[in-house]
């Protein structure tokens, strides 16, 4: 994705049906010209370089509206802040337990099986998987592991930091 321009971002929003305030704008640059994983902190401290006196409460609130509005998806990942995912395209996450560092996995490099038979008498909404390993940054980009299945997206790397859960921490 391109990086956007003011009018680009203000044209997003207001197809979003979201009325693109200067608050609703700063958070936008911050999160929409590129697939990122941030926290409300990290969301917050990025803003501020361009709107110093944004409040947290702004921040949550406008992170919520983008959410509500197919913007922003949110990734609550082991109890631990929650990560904001500007890629709304269907994909899972490699989430690292020990860094906080999260990534994209394409939709072709998993597969779930089994979902159809365990849905049986309800509608599938969506399937978001988020694989937990350790060592994220020493492996290759996700699509260069698999040229003979290329992907519409590359695996995108960005820290989030939330908190490794017990059960995967050494």
């Amino acid at each position: 994705m391109d990086v956007l321009n003011a009018s680009d971002l203000q044209q997003r929003l207001t197809d979003a049906g979201i009325l693109p305030t200067l608050q609703r704008m700063a958070v936008a640059s911050v999160l929409l010209n590129k697939p990122v994983h941030m926290t409300a902190e990290q969301v917050m401290e990025a803003t501020r370089t361009r709107l110093s006196r944004i409040s947290r409460a702004t921040v949550y609130a406008v992170l919520q509206l983008f959410v509500r509005h197919g913007l922003l998806n949110e990734l609550p990942i082991d109890g631990g802040s929650t990560v904001y995912d500007s890629n709304t395209e269907p994909h899972h996450h490699l989430y690292d337990v020990d860094t906080g560092e999260v990534a994209d996995l394409p939709l072709a490099h998993l597969q779930v099986l089994g979902v159809p038979k365990a849905l049986a008498g309800v509608e599938l909404a969506g399937v978001d998987v988020i694989v937990r390993v350790r060592g994220l940054r020493n492996r290759p980009p996700v699509d260069s592991l698999d040229a003979a299945q290329p992907s519409r997206h590359e695996a995108r790397r960005t820290k989030a930091v939330a908190r490794p859960s017990r059960r995967t921490r050494r």
